[in-house]
């Protein structure tokens, strides 16, 4: 464009036309490339925050085993692939088996349920309607399917799309993890690049919200997702202690529950009746109180794990795990906490230094008033 001004209509219409293409063509591309890499948005996010979690246990290992950073991330990429694929594949193997040996018992009529105890019909609110349809299903099995085959078969379809689900969101996380591990392995250069984008977008803040970002990510990730986690596994092993079934299930929602800042004590507490109605007093009892001190842990394990100076309120985590989830599934009540969490924080940060400014600058014109 000439550096000459525009001086008549013509030359102004030609400069709006001109300039109306470029902003039209920048925003197609920016589109473009927006509907190219939205699968990949969620695993990428997700990846950049498993990698934010597990840099310093890459840096731990690289310096104790004197490998290469580069080397250590690969080790602990394919460490976590490995627990993220076992326990998959050997779930649904188990789950496989049992669905056939369920459905090959029911054709051959070898099916039975055990009746349920009197005292199932005395537990509040759900008791005698749970006994009635156990003590049915006990006492003729093919009568109850062919009472309840709606129900069973709506039932089918949820659990067949809840199997779906579960498979995708174990892919998401295996992407998720690669891509971790490049970040990882390629962390000095990862770290610059987001230091200049921070720089770019903030200005010369934008180092230290980059800092806080990080800080906050590792912080709700060892608070929040860390928590979740360890009362998942103590949650577990309680429940195959007393030979629940279906642990592994159990487990999952307690996960769940903790993450949105729910206490576990809404799925166990179910169980608790269940193993009252089918164990020993002394049994039930030393499950209840494992199951009310899993619970209650988040109380001293919180302060334990969340960083210093990082304080996240439990309703923005709570907003953000419930939104991801609705928004990403699964991936994303993981995600979505960590993203409204960091965003508070640095929207926090953002106020704090706009407010300091503009005392700054009425101290500099009281200052220069004085004089």
């Amino acid at each position: 464009m000439s550096d000459k001004p525009i001086t008549n209509s013509k030359e102004f219409t030609n400069a709006a036309v001109d300039a109306a293409i470029k902003i039209a063509l920048i925003f197609i591309m920016v589109i473009w490339c927006f509907k190219i890499i939205q699968p990949f948005i969620m695993p990428i996010l997700w990846g950049g925050i498993i990698a934010i979690a597990l840099y310093p246990v890459v840096l731990f290992v690289s310096k104790k085993s004197h490998l290469s950073v580069s080397k250590t991330s690969l080790m602990i990429t394919l460490l976590a692939l490995a627990l993220l694929l076992v326990p998959t594949f050997l779930f649904s193997g188990a789950l496989v088996s049992s669905t056939q040996d369920f459905i090959a018992e029911i054709h051959n009529g070898t099916l039975t349920i055990p009746a349920p105890k009197t005292s199932v019909a005395e537990w509040p609110i759900i008791g005698e309607s749970l006994y009635e349809f156990w003590a049915d299903a006990s006492a003729d099995l093919q009568d109850f399917i062919q009472k309840y085959a709606e129900e069973i078969k709506s039932f089918s379809t949820s659990a067949a799309s809840a199997v779906g689900s579960f498979s995708l969101t174990v892919l998401q996380f295996l992407i998720s993890i690669i891509i971790a591990g490049v970040f990882m392995g390629k962390a000095s250069g990862s770290s610059q690049m987001f230091h200049k984008v921070s720089v770019r977008l903030a200005g010369k803040h934008g180092e230290e919200f980059s800092d806080l970002a990080v800080a906050t990510v590792r912080s709700v990730v060892n608070g929040v997702i860390g928590v979740a986690f360890i009362q998942s596994i103590l949650a577990g092993v309680g429940l195959a202690a007393v030979g629940v079934p279906a642990v592994g299930i159990w487990m999952l929602l307690v996960l769940i529950f903790a993450i949105i800042q729910l206490p576990p004590i809404l799925v166990l507490g179910p169980i608790i009746a269940y193993v009252f109605s089918v164990e020993s007093s002394t049994t039930a009892t030393i499950f209840m109180i494992w199951s009310i001190l899993v619970s209650a842990s988040d109380t001293f394990l919180k302060p334990m794990l969340m960083g210093r100076g990082v304080d996240i309120p439990m309703l923005v985590i709570l907003l953000g795990a419930i939104g991801g989830m609705l928004l990403s599934g699964i991936v994303g009540l993981f995600v979505g906490a960590v993203v409204l969490a960091l965003s508070y924080k640095l929207f926090s940060a953002w106020l704090v230094v706009e407010t300091a400014e503009v005392d700054d600058e009425e101290l500099s014109v009281t200052d220069t008033t004085t004089e």
